[in-house]
């Protein structure tokens, strides 16, 4: 991947008991739109806790996006374990607030997360797997060399199947540099 020109100045903060009121946030509708609609207060916390766990578990990290120089928390991204045709993968998903769409932060951010699971040397690939009618999610695979795999029914949240893009990045030392 190539460093953007321009690109915002973002850090990743591992996930926190703080972070849950970022959840609450995203859990607007327009922002759950392409991912089965918003989600119940316990439904929240029950991903909140899946979040605080990713980290202690080993099975990936999840952060919430801070955008520099204000340090304001505006999104979340992450990634964990999952089998995928048989193959033992990194899944990578993120968020960002409505008010910071549109500036790059997600591709920043997405990056930051890929260098990170590359570090971890777990998994050889990550995939991504953005709704076909998410345009925005579309376009930070393609700005991040993901290669798109295919188009793909997945389930998400259990129970709601819905048509994605399966999109895949190599994550090693030599496709981040």
């Amino acid at each position: 991947m190539s460093k953007q020109i321009n690109a915002p100045h973002v850090t990743l903060e591992p996930w926190s008991d703080a972070a849950l009121e970022l959840l609450r946030l995203l859990n607007a509708p327009e922002m759950m739109d392409h991912l089965g609609g918003q989600e119940t207060e316990e439904q929240i916390l029950n991903r909140h806790k899946r979040y605080l766990d990713i980290g202690v578990r080993g099975t990936g990290r999840m952060y919430s996006i801070v955008l520099h120089p204000g340090l304001e928390t505006v999104g979340s991204v992450g990634y964990w374990d999952r089998i995928w045709q048989e193959e033992s993968v990194y899944e990578i998903g993120w968020s960002v607030l409505p008010a910071y769409q549109g500036r790059g932060i997600a591709t920043a951010a997405v990056a930051e997360a890929i260098a990170s699971a590359s570090a971890d040397q777990k998994h050889r690939f990550i995939h991504a797997f953005p709704s076909v009618d998410n345009l925005a999610s579309n376009a930070v695979c393609r700005k991040l060399n993901f290669s798109l795999l295919s188009k793909c029914d997945f389930e998400y949240p259990p129970g709601n199947i819905m048509q994605c893009n399966d999109w895949r990045i190599e994550i090693d030392a030599t496709t981040l540099s």
